[in-house]
């Protein structure tokens, strides 16, 4: 399930959730000047190196491992991790997310604490990654742990809210509305039981997808939703434009 767009009223602009996508932009596009491809896998020395330097490595962290060159304060990298991507794929699908979830949160909590939010949930998401990949030196990035806080207090706040879904399944494709709550939910319980699946397991990352990441962002931002929420508190029929009836 792919969501495209919700039909939830925002009441300000999202220009902060516009520079963020802009800035995951840009770094993307300097890191396929480093030769970044397709896979994180047989990349050019230079952008290994930007890797090794600007990503969250667990080992670092938990050993004091000096994988490669490393940024002064090493806690830097938990920022500027969740500004890198892999491939386009990867923050193709990071930016839908945002795009989708990340405008009508800043409308209700206010830039200022929209951008707090956000970089906190990051933060928190890549502690969580590190607890549980303490003897990892994969280099873990991408925006993803942060977007799990937005979806975590978007299912808080808007739960009712219809999602215009992309579903494929097989051959057969088709798009629908569905609830927040569902959409959300079915998501994080994949993270979940991902996560509980690879538990021991000696897998890189399982498979390249840092799920703990996702789950801890997920459960931060679910959290701190309390903390940095605006007035409206609950989600209402008057908070969305229904969709047309007919035509998806």
């Amino acid at each position: 399930m792919i969501p495209l767009s919700d039909a939830n009223r925002r009441t300000r602009f999202p220009i902060v959730n516009l520079l963020l996508i802009t800035l995951n932009v840009l770094v993307y596009f300097y890191e396929t000047t480093l030769g970044a491809g397709i896979n994180l896998e047989g990349q050019s020395r230079e952008f290994a190196t930007f890797l090794a330097t600007w990503a969250v490595i667990p080992t670092e962290y938990t050993q004091g491992a000096d994988i490669g060159p490393t940024p002064s304060p090493l806690f830097l990298t938990l920022l500027s991790s969740m500004f890198m991507h892999g491939n386009l794929l990867h923050i193709g699908s990071n930016m839908l997310y945002l795009w989708v979830f990340g405008d009508n949160i800043e409308s209700n909590m206010g830039h200022v604490k929209y951008l707090i939010f956000y970089l906190l949930s990051g933060v928190l998401a890549s502690i969580a990654h590190i607890l549980f990949n303490v003897g990892s030196s994969v280099p873990s990035l991408g925006a993803s742990g942060a977007i799990a806080g937005v979806l975590g207090a978007y299912l808080v706040l808007f739960p009712r809210a219809q999602v215009r879904t992309l579903v494929i399944f097989v051959i057969f494709i088709t798009i629908i509305r569905i609830s927040a709550l569902l959409l959300i939910g079915i998501w994080f319980a994949l993270q979940f039981i991902q996560g509980v699946l690879s538990l021991g397991a000696e897998t890189a990352q399982t498979g390249g997808v840092a799920v703990w990441a996702h789950v801890g962002g997920f459960v931060a931002g679910a959290i701190l939703v309390f903390l940095f929420r605006g007035p409206r508190k609950r989600f209402t029929g008057r908070d969305y434009v229904p969709g047309p009836p007919t035509g998806y």
